[in-house]
């Protein structure tokens, strides 16, 4: 009782002095041993071996990641149809290889159009990737494109996700296209999800139905619920619209501009 009663040591802290106090310098013999003390103890090859294996667990970690991000069908007016838009990646924290494969078409139909893209990835700032490569289209009428990708995909502030591309084709087309994905959490299980896409070209495309400018958008709405992180269905409402001379090329083949689908589908990741 007596020892609780009696006050703190009168020992001097930096809480006594004015900024930081000065630190003295290190002694000499502090430097004098080997540069990995442990190499006395367990040997200078079992360490080496050790620090590598720290090294990679703590920078240098190899991964590889598929992301199914919608896997779709879709229903509106007299035809239904199906899309994917799939993509992953292997490598380290800093380089890595990236794919990306997006499709779309009828049900009871031909393929519409399907794209993949091979890209090297590098990380440039916290969460943003610069990410340059090839993308080869195809198409059921043989008009197949190859395009040089330049991108840039990451996390915008307030969580937007973002992928936005240039393509320049072997036909000497450029086009560009920009994807933004929010998750506006409901519960720690279901997900709301907004999501916008818009597509431009330096120039008219007649045979690819694409006009000069803005050509196109898409805005959605999904709402999924995660079984599990992996493992997400959701339902949602997509409308889309051809802009410009994009929508007077449809509509000159007696298409519609603009169309609204409800959508069910599946989002996971392995």
């Amino acid at each position: 009782m007596s020892t609780m009663s009696m006050g703190p040591p009168d020992v001097p802290t930096s809480a006594d002095n004015p900024g930081r106090p000065p630190e003295d310098p290190l002694p000499v013999a502090a430097l004098s041993g080997p540069t990995h003390a442990a190499d006395l103890v367990f040997g200078a090859e079992a360490m080496a071996a050790a620090r590598q294996i720290l090294v990679r667990e703590n920078g240098e970690v190899r991964t590889t990641a598929v992301i199914i991000d919608r896997l779709e069908a879709g229903f509106g007016g007299a035809e239904e149809s199906y899309l994917w838009d799939v993509q992953g990646w292997s490598g380290g924290d800093i380089n890595r290889f990236w794919w990306k494969s997006e499709g779309e078409g009828d049900f009871g139909g031909k393929l519409e159009e399907a794209e993949l893209q091979a890209l090297y990835s590098r990380a440039i700032a916290p969460f943003w990737d610069v990410q340059a490569g090839v993308r080869q289209d195809f198409r059921p009428d043989g008009e197949d494109t190859t395009h040089l990708v330049l991108g840039l995909q990451g996390l915008a502030p307030y969580w937007w996700e973002i992928d936005a591309a240039a393509f320049l084709s072997t036909e000497g087309d450029l086009t560009a296209r920009v994807e933004a994905e929010y998750d506006q959490r409901i519960t720690q299980r279901l997900i709301l999800q907004p999501r916008l896409e818009i597509d431009a070209s330096a120039s008219d495309i007649p045979e690819l139905e694409i006009g000069s400018g803005l050509s196109s958008i898409e805005a959605g709405l999904r709402l999924r619920y995660e079984f599990r992180k992996e493992f997400a269905p959701y339902v949602g409402v997509e409308w889309s619209r051809a802009l410009g001379n994009t929508a007077d090329y449809i509509e000159a083949r007696g298409g519609e501009a603009d169309d609204t689908r409800f959508v069910v589908g599946l989002k996971a990741w392995f």
